[in-house]
């Protein structure tokens, strides 16, 4: 199964254009409409798939936590897909996807694996809020196929947020507030997860703050916001003093929207922070290409508060010069 997932470099250079491959599986059949539903997983996040192998159970494990497996002398966790996503079926899941991505590696128990589909982000919408609400806000983009078929692209950073025992407190405490009250960031971000968490930890600092919930809606927002700056002989970033982006959205991924960003006279001296849970070299690499300012992994709001920090102070000092 593992031959699914080579020619990684290939797959690479696909960021920038606006273009992803997901990995298409099942979690089985469902008992209430008698129907096998599609899911997605971005490849970058994917390390290797292989048949289940046999699972340790553990006492006190979070909420769909079956146990752990040892990869490679390395304890991973594994998290039934099914159970976590309240999915009824009684399918068997003899495969497991294991992830890798915001530093943790974790196994996802699934019926099956399909396919890898390449295609544009542009084909990908934000689901119906019927299906949001279905999923418990877990699904945060789908795509038709040519068959018909709807292809669920999955939130596992949720997953890995609610699968994970961090005490949250724990993450915001030493953050401290900027004495900034008239700065602005924008932000955007399809995960609900990482939006509340963006958004407390600019509310502990003190920052005003828009947000979109994919680059498609940021840049239409953008564009607006510099339109009524043109109108009105300002400057944009008197307005807006940062921009702080996901790489995967729905529509418009992070890439392009810093590239349209960054080729606008009209945002001169606003910088833009890439915020993701791509957080490897390569994936850094590419954010600087395209003219990121930072890179900043998710689920770190302290580090996200340090460069969020020194960024508004440095352009304060500047523009004060």
């Amino acid at each position: 199964m593992s031959e699914l997932l080579k020619n990684i470099d290939a797959r690479t250079r696909l960021a920038g254009t606006n273009k992803l491959e997901i990995l298409m599986f099942s979690l089985g059949v469902d008992s209430r409409t008698g129907r096998r539903e599609t899911f997605g997983i971005n490849v970058f996040k994917v390390r290797e798939v292989m048949r289940t192998p046999e699972v340790t159970a553990a006492p006190e494990m979070p909420n769909a936590v079956n146990g752990m497996v040892s990869l490679r002398g390395v304890l991973v966790p594994v998290v039934d897909l099914a159970q976590f996503a309240n999915f009824p079926s009684d399918t068997p899941r003899e495969v497991m996807i294991v992830t890798e991505y915001n530093g943790h590696t974790q196994g996802f128990l699934v019926e099956s694996v399909d396919t890898i589909l390449r295609l544009d982000w542009s084909q990908m919408r934000v689901p119906p809020e019927m299906m949001t609400a279905n999923m418990g806000g877990l699904v945060t983009a789908v795509t038709e196929l040519p068959d018909g078929r709807l292809v669920m692209m999955l939130d596992v950073e949720k997953v890995l947020s609610e699968t994970t025992e961090v005490d949250d407190d724990y993450r915001f405490r030493d953050i401290q507030n900027l004495g900034m009250p008239e700065a602005t960031v924008f932000y955007c971000d399809d995960s609900s997860v990482a939006r509340n968490q963006i958004f407390r930890t600019l509310e502990i600092l003190g920052l005003r703050s828009h947000s979109a919930v994919n680059g498609k809606m940021a840049w239409d927002e953008l564009r607006k916001i510099a339109d009524y700056a043109e109108a009105n002989g300002r400057k944009v970033k008197d307005a807006v003093q940062l921009i702080l982006t996901d790489v995967e959205m729905p529509e418009m991924d992070g890439y392009i929207l810093t590239k349209n960003i960054k080729s606008d006279p009209r945002f001169a001296g606003v910088p833009v922070i890439m915020h993701s849970s791509l957080s490897s070299m390569s994936n850094q690499s590419l954010g600087r290409s395209v003219g990121v300012d930072e890179y900043v992994p998710k689920f770190e709001p302290q580090r996200l508060a340090e460069v969020l920090g020194r960024l508004l102070k440095r352009d304060t000092l500047k523009s004060a010069a």
